[in-house]
């Protein structure tokens, strides 16, 4: 069509969801976006919505992205929870090692955020915080813990894990962070299965 510019969607809401995730929501202004897409502010409303609208977006593409990828990691827990675990955490590790990612966790930095997030970007935050926790807890029961194990456990790895990304975007080196994954790893490894 004359006059009417074409771009890919899916570069596009790579290119948003970077610039969320490297400067966060409230410091995320439409000409960032419009710097960080190449889009002029009137495409970006036109195709993509409102700030809030391609911020949900972005959060799920940034929650598919990587929860497949905690999912794969996770596949064996019904036979070695341990190492399921351990994989869970690898993900977070390489995500922060990949010197093409930002530093940090787009879903943590929207938890720490909530408090000046739409009533709508709030809930979709906690929604992707929770699912961590969901995740981990399937896994861990499927590992043969108990109901109550299962749930102490996955809440404090989604804990942990959060605090891996706060901690990497803080500096931490990469021995640190494998240290407080070896904590964890060893504390479940102790847990009795029946």
């Amino acid at each position: 069509m004359a006059g009417k510019k074409q771009f890919d969607m899916d570069t596009v809401l790579d290119a948003a969801m970077i610039q969320f995730w490297r400067a966060g929501y409230a410091d995320t202004s439409l000409d960032d976006l419009s710097r960080a897409t190449g889009l002029n502010r009137s495409s970006i409303y036109s195709s993509l919505g409102d700030k809030d609208t391609l911020f949900l977006r972005c959060l799920d593409l940034y929650a598919t992205r990587y929860g497949e990828k905690y999912d794969a990691a996770l596949a064996c827990a019904a036979s070695d929870p341990v190492a399921a675990v351990r994989a869970f955490f690898d993900v977070t590790l390489k995500r922060i090692a990949d010197p093409d990612t930002p530093d940090g966790c787009l879903v943590a930095q929207s938890a720490m955020a909530i408090p000046v997030l739409s009533p709508s970007a709030a809930a979709h935050a906690k929604k992707a915080l929770g699912a961590q926790r969901l995740r981990l807890r399937a896994a861990l029961t499927a590992g043969r813990l108990t109901d109550q194990d299962a749930e102490a456990f996955a809440v404090h790895a989604a804990a942990v894990n959060q605090s891996l990304a706060v901690m990497s975007r803080a500096g931490a080196s990469p021995a640190q962070l494998l240290a407080v994954v070896g904590v964890t790893v060893d504390a479940l490894s102790q847990v009795p299965r029946p």
